[in-house]
């Protein structure tokens, strides 16, 4: 089943009541913002319906996005959405026991409010939130602002793939303030998470030989493969696997290739990483084993979804560093073509040095 193109969901989330914010350049590249989870839920190509971005199949009609939206579940409507890590600390309320797991309300879907920009699209959330792990309440201030970008590639002296594929981008700066913490507060950081349709290959650059660590879920033998400067995770399996890449091995920058319908499309995010700084995300099984900037996920769910998730974490604030506010700054590219243009590109684009 195809998803939603643009016009068809757009419908489909005013019909439900939704408001979606689009942000048009000058060529016809648009984003996507819901304001509803402060989510980036559409990027889309000049002249093209079909969405970068991996979205529910329940935002398909109205009356199915509808129902999805008011209910009293978890909505995962898809898209680049923003949380908080660690994990442990926010998404366990009976930590160290791990069941239930639960996703704070007041992170998402929040409750963003759109503020004026001339340039692009703003939501911002003034939430609580409770760090269970740390017995830690915060009051916490997320911003999003979201702009579209120029093509890379017309700067580059491979100038022909410019004329050869379909791109669209954004530059997201994601800012989290403290604005109140008690007692003392623990670790919190920015933890984006962009969801991609499923079956492509993750591609991570890395400064040199590194072996993912594996948060959790059993990955079929061969799915992910470990080169000098690279690690290749095929993300198709059934069920849900997290595989963690530390801050001293990641570049900065991770790409995923993956097939839509006759063309391929290659979805890339530059993110910044400081290895001396706190990257405090952990897992349950190994509370003390932080250190990782770079994380792949991948959910076939039949109640979350089928997709792919590329996230990054930034450096923590609070605790002992003694700082109240993290800015982050990221821009995610997205091209669209022949399968082997876009496979020679992403070679291009992703080479941290020998493979």
């Amino acid at each position: 089943m195809s998803p939603p193109g643009k016009d068809q969901l757009i419908s489909s989330l005013k019909a439900a009541g939704q408001s979606p914010q689009l942000s048009i350049d000058d060529v016809g590249t648009t984003v996507m913002v819901l304001p509803n989870g402060g989510r980036i839920l559409g990027l889309f190509s000049p002249d093209s319906q079909t969405n970068f971005l991996w979205t529910n199949d329940h935002l398909r009609s109205a009356d199915s996005a509808r129902a999805f939206i008011e209910s009293d579940e978890w909505q995962n409507t898809g898209g680049d959405r923003t949380w908080l890590s660690p994990e442990i600390d926010f998404f366990y309320p009976n930590f160290p026991v791990t069941d239930p797991y639960f996703q704070p309300r007041s992170l998402d879907p929040g409750n963003y409010q759109l503020i004026p920009n001339p340039h692009g699209i703003t939501v911002r959330n003034d939430l609580n939130v409770r760090s269970y792990r740390h017995k830690v309440d915060w009051q916490l201030r997320l911003t999003k602002d979201v702009r579209l970008l120029s093509n890379p590639l017309s700067r580059l002296p491979h100038g022909q793939f410019a004329e050869k594929v379909q791109f669209a981008g954004y530059r997201l700066h994601t800012s989290l303030e403290i604005l109140a913490a008690d007692p003392k507060p623990a670790d919190v950081n920015i933890w984006n998470l962009v969801q991609m349709p499923n079956g492509g290959d993750m591609i991570i650059p890395t400064y040199y030989r590194s072996e993912p660590t594996t948060f959790f879920g059993d990955i079929p033998a061969g799915h992910v493969q470990t080169h000098e400067n690279k690690v290749v995770y095929t993300m198709k399996a059934e069920g849900e696997q997290k595989i963690a890449v530390s801050a001293m091995a990641a570049t900065g920058r991770a790409g995923y290739i993956v097939a839509q319908g006759d063309e391929t499309a290659l979805i890339i995010r530059n993110f910044a990483v400081r290895p001396s700084a706190n990257y405090v995300d952990v897992w349950p099984t190994s509370p003390e084993d932080d250190g990782y900037a770079f994380q792949a996920c991948n959910i076939r769910n039949p109640t979350l979804g089928t997709f792919s998730e590329l996230e990054y974490h930034a450096p923590a604030i609070g605790g002992e560093t003694g700082l109240t506010r993290s800015d982050d700054v990221s821009e995610l590219w997205a091209f669209r073509g022949d399968q082997e243009i876009i496979r020679s590109l992403g070679e291009l684009l992703l080479s941290a040095g020998a493979s």
